[in-house]
């Protein structure tokens, strides 16, 4: 008899990069339970794909920003399958905030859905995973906490901090769970991005090129089965931080 299949939580998992890894953590042949906020037409597409894969998905709709609903979810994708063996907290919001403008609104958005959702989606499903007797948590953070942009000081003391929880969870956890991050670079083009946007976003890398949200995918997979790896964070940017 076969051992049934591990359980993977991905929030914000229905487009982009939470679309790329959901599918490639369901190739692996994990169960997906997919998280989405308004997304509700994209996470349906991502949950047949998962099926088309040969995975099964639960979709998850939930405001990560309130504690209840990020706990409460947690649980729903523990208590759908049994277990919980990964959680990837990718559920991210960007936004250009330079100083001057910014307001208490945009400040609480942003520290909120990208630090303190993952804080307490993490210390709920570590619990779990403790419990368990073993787990994986992967951070999405960002190559821009490596190298500070003058428009979008919210949004990096957020993903700083998440690194920050990162390591801190990686001590907390161990030696049961272990717990590390990606950064990516420019994978993506944001939202909105023109074709010079994205011909400057090429031409920042070493390798001259765009990941992709597959090369995001493929190094939270790696980290997920890296048995000796916990409290890293992985650089996914075409060697950016280095030009």
């Amino acid at each position: 008899m076969s051992a049934e299949p591990k359980v993977a939580l991905v929030t914000g998992g229905a487009k982009r990069v939470g679309r790329a890894i959901a599918l490639k953590l369901a190739a692996a042949g994990m169960n997906i339970a997919l998280h989405y906020h308004t997304s509700a037409e994209a996470a349906v597409e991502t949950a047949q794909a998962v099926g088309e894969i040969g995975g099964e998905a639960v979709l998850l709709q939930g405001d990560l920003t309130v504690v209840a609903e990020a706990e409460g979810m947690v649980d729903a994708a523990a208590a759908r399958w049994g277990r919980l063996d990964v959680l990837v907290n990718n559920a991210s919001i960007f936004e250009r905030t330079p100083i001057g403008g910014v307001n208490e609104a945009q400040w609480d958005a942003l520290l909120d859905t990208n630090l303190k959702g993952p804080f307490f989606c993490a210390q709920r499903a570590g619990g779990l995973m403790r419990q368990a007797g073993s787990g994986v948590i992967i951070n999405l953070i960002d190559t821009g906490v490596y190298r500070a942009w003058a428009g979008y000081v919210p949004y990096l003391v957020s993903k700083a901090g998440l690194e920050q929880l990162t390591y801190g969870l990686a001590k907390a956890l161990a030696p049961t769970v272990r717990v590390n991050g990606v950064a990516p670079g420019p994978a993506l083009p944001a939202e909105g991005d023109g074709p010079d946007d994205k011909e400057r976003a090429r031409q920042r890398t070493l390798l001259g090129r765009l990941g992709g949200a597959e090369a995001i995918a493929e190094a939270v997979l790696y980290l997920v089965q890296a048995e000796f790896v916990t409290g890293v964070v992985l650089p996914v940017d075409g060697g950016q931080r280095w030009k």
